[in-house]
């Protein structure tokens, strides 16, 4: 029968856990913090660590450093309510086997133990978390991108070539950054080549190079991008795009790790990751003609999905929220229902950058701090359209409280409209979480902090 350690400051969580593991046939050991969990393991006998991430004095972090030396393989599975993709990414790269986030489901647990006790390898932890996310690149609360956090995490370190697919939009280069900035190589240089953007003619001395004299114009010797990125990082992008020519070249300098310049006759070193990136795809590709089967072998060593943003539940309105707050230049900007239930049934084929755009133009459009429906510039789905012409002729029911319904008046005043919806959906949020406000804050969209404010200015208990 596994022992089990759980690290958490949470009395009533740590108990209540405690008991669904007796519950599924695990012995258990408690503690309350970090030192407390890390005095535990010197006695030994510990086959899983369950470690919550934010705890008093060290957090769950230190726990993973100092038990990668003191138990070596113990598998460890952080537990959190702050979940972001700079945490999970750190705490991959730590050696945690998974995360999981509060609440936790008895299923869920006990499938996630199952697999850490059967890879008996390390497992999850994640770095303290911003609650508002504000200094991060990559957001999401959807399991699509929590796996790709957590892919960027294990491989992050190796040296290994990485292929990013996705739609235009998916954030590759956001992926390729993490990468790097994740990487052993983060102090050296981070180099990105868009080849779809340089002429075939122009592109092969753009990424290996040139000598004096090479060609009519070549003035002066020129490193290339690859020599740029020595030590560091290269990220080719829209490599699809690349003409079989180059992609020839480019096989080489994977291979042999070693650029030859145009018109040059010495091979100089090169010491760098390649990333590389496409929305293409190139099984397709490859199968046309129009790219090389032994290049696209060289590059899928590693390959990273990214899933469009209509994929991505929830984070339509997370990620709205993160570009007001970081573009509306310290003004109170707000989006009114009807225009984040435009957003988020928009089908978004530009994917986040069609986003982030659309949220600069409403920010740029908008007079006032409240941005409705008219300044987002959407083109309207037939479904939207029918729904914008029913509630400007029809009352609109919601639920108020759990007892009761309340009507909104759609000719009334429109702050008292948007209180009455927000208070409405607060409600909902709380109920389908059954009370549950981490995750209540996680279906809205919110921070923590955020949530609270609501609740308090909507007297909400």
């Amino acid at each position: 029968m596994a022992l089990i350690l759980i690290v958490d400051d949470d009395t009533a969580f740590r108990m209540t856990l405690a008991e669904t593991l007796d519950d599924l046939g695990y012995q258990v050991r408690q503690a309350g913090s970090c030192e407390a969990g890390l005095a535990s393991l010197g006695d030994g006998a510990i086959d899983l660590a369950l470690v919550d991430l934010r705890l008093p004095g060290d957090d769950g972090l230190a726990f993973l450093r100092t038990a990668a030396t003191t138990a070596p393989g113990l598998p460890c599975i952080v537990l959190t309510a702050y979940a972001s993709g700079s945490n999970t990414i750190d705490a991959m790269r730590l050696g945690a086997f998974d995360h999981l986030t509060k609440p936790v489901g008895r299923d869920e647990l006990a499938q996630a133990l199952a697999r850490a006790l059967r890879a008996h390898q390390p497992a999850v932890a994640e770095a303290v978390d911003d609650d508002t996310q504000a200094g991060e690149q990559m957001l999401s609360n959807s399991a699509p991108m929590r796996a790709i956090f957590k892919r960027i995490g294990l491989v992050a370190d190796s040296d290994n070539s990485v292929l990013v697919l996705g739609e235009t939009g998916t954030g590759k280069e956001l992926v390729a950054q993490a990468l790097h900035a994740n990487s052993a190589r983060a102090a050296g240089p981070f180099v990105a080549v868009n080849c779809a953007a340089i002429p075939a003619e122009l592109l092969e001395s753009e990424l290996f190079g040139h000598v004096k004299g090479a060609f009519s114009g070549a003035a002066s010797d020129r490193l290339g991008r690859f020599r740029e990125a020595d030590g560091g990082t290269l990220f080719l992008d829209e490599i699809g795009d690349m003409a079989l020519p180059t992609q020839a070249k480019i096989l080489r300098v994977l291979q042999e790790r070693e650029v030859t310049p145009v018109g040059g006759r010495q091979a100089v070193a090169v010491d760098l990751r390649v990333v590389a990136a496409t929305h293409r795809d190139l099984e397709a590709e490859v199968a046309a003609g129009r790219f090389r089967a032994d290049l696209w072998y060289r590059l899928q060593v590693i390959t990273i999905k990214l899933p469009p943003l209509r994929a991505r539940d929830g984070d339509v309105a997370l990620l709205a929220a993160h570009f007001l707050r970081q573009h509306a230049h310290g003004r109170a900007k707000r989006l009114a229902p009807a225009a984040l239930a435009a957003l988020q049934g928009h089908p978004w084929p530009g994917n986040v950058r069609e986003l982030r755009n659309t949220i600069l133009r409403a920010i740029a459009l908008s007079e006032g701090d409240l941005i409705d429906v008219e300044h987002l510039g959407l083109d309207a789905a037939p479904a939207t359209e029918a729904a914008t012409a029913a509630t400007a002729t029809a009352p609109v029911t919601v639920a108020a409280t759990p007892a009761g319904t309340a009507e909104i008046d759609w000719d009334g005043p429109l702050d008292r409209a948007v209180e009455l919806l927000e208070s409405c959906m607060l409600r909902r949020a709380l109920a389908v979480a059954d009370g549950n406000r981490s995750e209540a804050a996680r279906r809205l969209g919110l921070s923590r902090q955020q949530l609270y404010r609501k609740l308090a200015q909507y007297d909400i208990e």
